[in-house]
């Protein structure tokens, strides 16, 4: 009994925005649907203005277009998911459910990583400004990025591996929006001591290494700058950075709050708000973050639509 009971469960319902009035619900698919569409759009504007202006084929700017492409994927992998689910309440299957949190986990390693390597090359830049050809290279640039993947996947694929091995009885009831780590462990029947030793030690690494490189490196940023005589060449050093610190602050605020404060401070809907933040509006602001802050991805993306108009005049 005990098995057949454990195994009963094949699919799982997310609780996270249907619990509402129709009216209500009909409001938030229209204006999660319009942040999604934003978060495409912006991303992808972002993504071509780089790969067409050959002013931007640097290593600042290639990282620039890889995290565009990630926060694209990561909330592709959230939230048209969390729009049907919004409108019909429809259950998920289990292999849908690990598939959505193996991809969660993988896109916001990458994301995680690629903050770090952009501080990294924000520090070499100020810092070290005369060896910056020399010590960003295209090489290291390919090998930070096959490795921050290369991390990203095998660390995805270890968790959602733990999670498969759990059973799964009595209450299939997600109160979330999308597959969350936390929230599977809850409804699990098994012993789910090694997953949470998991995300303690190895998934705590992974988010804190990239955290403390970056704030070494704005540290040491912040020295050097601050030891520049004139105070225009100070804004100067500082604005080059403010893009990214925004980032930054978006992407780890919410992490932190969600996944690294006292249990006795969460609540359900206090979770799902944080969620929506790093999933929906976080991917959907770094772009106009990034645009509006930087004169030469504000020129790509003037030359860019110019040219289009151009050529449909024509």
């Amino acid at each position: 009994m005990i098995e057949a009971n454990q195994s009963s469960v094949s699919e799982f319902l997310l609780l996270g925005l249907s619990g509402h009035p129709q009216q209500q619900k009909q409001i938030l698919f229209v204006l999660f649907l319009s942040m999604y569409l934003a978060t495409v759009l912006g991303n992808l504007l972002i993504i071509l203005a780089i790969s067409t202006d050959s002013r931007l084929h640097t290593p600042m700017y290639f990282f620039l277009s890889n995290l565009s492409f990630v926060d694209l994927c990561f909330s592709s992998t959230i939230v048209p998911k969390m729009l049907s689910n919004i409108l019909s309440g429809e259950t998920i299957y289990i292999t849908e459910c690990l598939m959505q949190m193996y991809f969660f986990i993988m896109f916001g390693d990458m994301d995680n990583f690629l903050l770090a390597v952009m501080a990294y090359d924000r520090f070499v830049a100020i810092c070290h400004p005369l060896h910056y050809t020399a010590k960003i290279s295209h090489q290291l640039c390919a090998l930070l990025l096959i490795g921050s993947c290369g991390i990203a996947i095998v660390n995805a694929l270890l968790h959602t591996l733990l999670m498969a091995q759990l059973s799964f009885c009595a209450d299939n009831r997600i109160p979330h929006f999308f597959c969350d780590v936390a929230a599977l462990l809850r409804l699990s029947c098994s012993d789910t001591y090694l997953n949470e030793m998991m995300i303690l030690t190895e998934g705590g690494l992974i988010m804190m290494i990239p955290l403390i490189c970056i704030l070494v490196s704005y540290i040491c940023i912040t020295s050097a700058v601050l030891r520049v005589p004139s105070a225009k060449g100070k804004w100067k050093a500082f604005s080059t950075c403010g893009s990214h610190l925004a980032a930054v602050s978006l992407f780890y605020g919410t992490i932190i709050a969600v996944y690294f404060s006292p249990s006795s401070s969460h609540s359900a809907e206090n979770d799902i708000a944080a969620a929506v933040m790093y999933t929906v509006v976080t991917p959907m602001l770094n772009p106009f973050i990034y645009s509006l802050r930087n004169r030469d991805i504000k020129g790509a993306l003037t030359k860019m639509i110019s040219m289009n108009c151009f050529y449909v005049q024509q």
